[in-house]
């Protein structure tokens, strides 16, 4: 296992009116999101009382003082009774299909999540829940549910969200909802109003240093939503048939009086950086589990989840150990406070002790880190990396860092053998996109380079190096280039066991203005044939601006800014911005974005997903691109279908284009490659730079003011440059075509 999961999971997150995919979601939008526009009343709304905050918290800090790490309470459950039959508005679609909506509204809750105790989704029919700000989450299938009759829905931000059934015409009838409870969520488990860090500063992000060692691990553990409105940890756990089977490992007393069938579980939700927290993905989640068995003995249960996670989520099935023996030195991962994932270590021997009639670990200090309420059944795993048992409580916080209880996981497995078989009393740990071999060297990532870099050409490049393999691997071979240019060879040595990390520090490299891509490979571990080459390449991709220019994009919204996203493009189509969508009902509201762009020419692509443009029914929306003193590079106009195409040109802090331009003639153009270029006279020699649509420069000269001057591009690709002159304090940039 390796980085590829953090790549796949932290793209940039943009908190805004888009799908939010949760248990496993098929696409597509809500018709509700367009009921404006489609001429739609509002649907009937269920309104739920208001709520106690201060009176829940303050149950909640006595539960906590008493050493109860879970489940940690968030939100208030209310019973609900609402079908397609008692409750919602039906609309009829001109094909015959029949869409029905119904609104549930929390007064001040951060959130809100709620159960389908009853869930029958026949073919075509599909199920959305969309709020305020148009988030949405689904499409829902019966596939969503593992194929079971009853669904949890995780949480959407807001005090009201609405939930929509599309019925077509072909199943018409044959679909059951009801819902039995509705959670108003009194804390902000989604991280979206607070900002993240509700568990303590002790704690260490996942993504962070001291989570290289564990990546595998990491990515097993899941954040659980508990009976609607509880957070609980656990973790996916390998079987001896290593065939993935989604078996989930977690603390009894979570399940104390709860259907684990309505669960949610999320995974990989990591902050992308270390430092400062920043969200991760919400939508790695499945719904649903069925209990397998659970025990006090030990504070245990094992569930399997409803639905096995799938590919993309990049899961791993960690490693246990039965045998009883204390751990050397401990590691915890878990989600405090129903927090954003962390990482503890205890850096001592591990002893027998009980907590609440449990036979557990005694963790007697955690060296770094803690645990908190929310951390509850999270794996503790021994310097071997496999599950020696699950938290069940203790006093230990970052302001009192002592006494944490795991439930002895030697104690618990006779009760599990039955579904994690009985090949051994210590099983290594399963990757589901991955096979056991002998050599295989991979390089788990590069670190040092920023996707994008302002006024500075220097990337510091690193690469880790991971042993995938079951032998210990004492050399291997690196190559690394800049776009495919010429490479730069080495030969790693050192002594790399199975499952560990090494990183080699590259050192500075200079590069140039444009977009870029740094190639990186491994071979030969231990001089020999590696036998997995599919891991042994990456390549990360960044974009300099060097000189950087800021240029400022200015988007007014319309009323329906769920509908608005943007590009920034080189001329060759390489993106280097991306924004939007935006959030609805502020019509005339500018968004204004600041871009570091080098010298050259771009294209802004601005989108309207309803094909309607930004101006004029809905709002008076349009957008512009403003350059050095407010120089407006783009004038956009707000009416539009699908899409507005807006090139523009970038050319260096105050010099003006003016002058030197109309007397300055290029030809033949487009051409072979062979120019002439016509300067103007002058008192000034000119200066000639020849870009690539990247941006790079590819020649430069000097040339004599009034001369004819020979530009040989013909060594050239065939496509798009730009030319540059410059004389004095005038300037002119030339767009040249090369064709053959």
């Amino acid at each position: 296992m390796n980085m590829d999961r953090y790549a796949l999971l932290f793209a940039a997150l943009v908190v805004g009116s888009i799908p939010l995919k949760a248990q496993i979601a098929y696409g597509g939008q809500p018709f509700g999101v367009k009921a404006e526009k489609l001429g739609w009343s509002k649907p009937e709304v269920m309104h739920f009382p208001a709520v106690d905050e201060a009176a829940l918290l303050a149950e909640d800090d006595a539960r906590a003082a008493s050493g109860v790490k879970g489940p940690f309470r968030f939100g208030f459950n209310h019973t609900a009774d609402l079908s397609l039959q008692s409750s919602g508005t039906w609309t009829e679609m001109a094909n015959g299909s029949r869409v029905w909506r119904l609104s549930l509204h929390c007064p001040g809750a951060r959130s809100i999540n709620f159960v389908f105790d009853q869930y029958v989704v026949p073919e075509g029919a599909q199920v959305f829940v969309y709020n305020a700000n148009n988030e949405w989450l689904g499409a829902f299938t019966q596939a969503s549910s593992g194929g079971r009759a009853e669904m949890g829905v995780t949480q959407l931000a807001g005090d009201e969200v609405t939930v929509e059934y599309i019925e077509p015409v072909a199943v018409q009838g044959q679909g059951q909802l009801h819902i039995n409870q509705v959670t108003h969520a009194y804390r902000d488990v989604l991280g979206l109003m607070k900002g993240l860090g509700d568990s303590g500063a002790c704690n260490n992000n996942v993504i962070c240093p001291e989570g290289d060692d564990w990546r595998d691990e990491i990515a097993s553990v899941g954040m659980i939503t508990v009976s609607g409105s509880g957070i609980c940890t656990g973790t996916l756990i390998n079987n001896c048939a290593n065939d993935g089977t989604p078996y989930f490992l977690t603390a009894n007393h979570c399940t104390s009086g709860s259907n684990v069938g309505t669960w949610g579980f999320r995974f990989n939700w990591d902050s992308p950086t270390c430092t400062p927290t920043t969200n991760g993905p919400t939508n790695q989640t499945v719904a649903g589990s069925t209990l397998l068995m659970n025990s006090a003995g030990s504070d245990v249960a094992l569930l399997q989840l409803n639905t096995t996670p799938p590919a993309s989520y990049g899961v791993f099935y960690a490693g246990w150990d039965a045998t009883g023996t204390a751990a050397t030195t401990s590691t915890c991962i878990h989600h405090p406070s129903g927090d954003i994932k962390k990482i503890s270590f205890d850096n001592n021997a591990n002893t027998q002790g009980t907590f609440g009639g449990a036979a557990c670990w005694r963790i007697a200090t955690w060296e770094d880190g803690t645990t908190e309420p929310g951390s509850s059944g999270s794996g503790l795993w021994n310097q071997d990396h496999r599950l020696i048992g699950q938290l069940f409580g203790g006093e230990a916080s970052c302001a009192n860092n002592v006494n944490d209880y795991f439930g002895r996981f030697n104690v618990s497995y006779p009760l599990m053998d039955e579904w994690l078989g009985t090949c051994a009393t210590v099983l290594n740990g399963y990757d589901p996109n991955g096979s056991p071999l002998g050599l295989d060297a991979s390089i788990q990532s590069i670190t040092g380079i920023d996707a994008s870099y302002c006024g500075a050409a220097v990337i510091s490049p690193s690469l880790v190096f991971k042993n995938n393999g079951t032998l210990l691997i004492t050399s291997l071979m690196y190559s690394y280039n800049l776009d495919g240019g010429s490479a730069t060879n080495g030969t790693w040595t050192g002594s790399l066991a199975p499952g560990a990390t090494t990183t080699l520090a590259l050192g500075n490299i200079t590069t140039s203005n444009g977009a870029h891509t740094f190639n990186a490979s491994c071979s030969s571990p231990n001089g020999g044939t590696d036998e997995n080459l599919g891991n042994n390449t990456r390549s990360q991709s960044f974009v300099v601006a060097d000189p950087g220019y800021t240029v400022t994009l200015n988007i007014t919204q319309d009323d329906y800014g769920s509908e608005t996203t943007w590009e920034v493009a080189t001329q060759g189509g390489s993106v280097l911005f991306t924004g939007g969508p935006y959030t609805d009902g502020n019509d005339g509201v500018v968004i204004s974005t600041d871009l570091c762009v080098g010298e050259g020419c771009y294209v802004l692509t601005v989108n309207d997903g309803y094909g309607d443009g930004i101006c004029c029914q809905y709002g008076n929306g349009d957008f512009e691109v403003l350059g050095a003193f407010g120089v407006q590079l783009v004038n956009g106009n707000g009416t539009f279908t699908d899409a507005s195409v807006n090139p523009f040109c970038v050319t260096s802090n105050g010099v003006q284009e003016s002058g030197l331009g109309a007397d300055l003639r290029v030809f033949p153009n487009p051409g072979d490659g062979q120019y002439t270029v016509t300067l103007p006279t002058g008192d000034a020699p000119a200066l000639l730079t020849v870009r690539d649509e990247l941006g790079r420069e590819v020649m430069h000269l000097s040339a004599r003011a009034g001369s004819n001057t020979a530009l040989d591009l013909r060594t050239l690709a065939i496509g798009t440059y730009s030319l540059d002159v410059r004389m004095g304090d005038q300037r002119a940039v030339r767009q040249l075509n090369i064709v053959r």
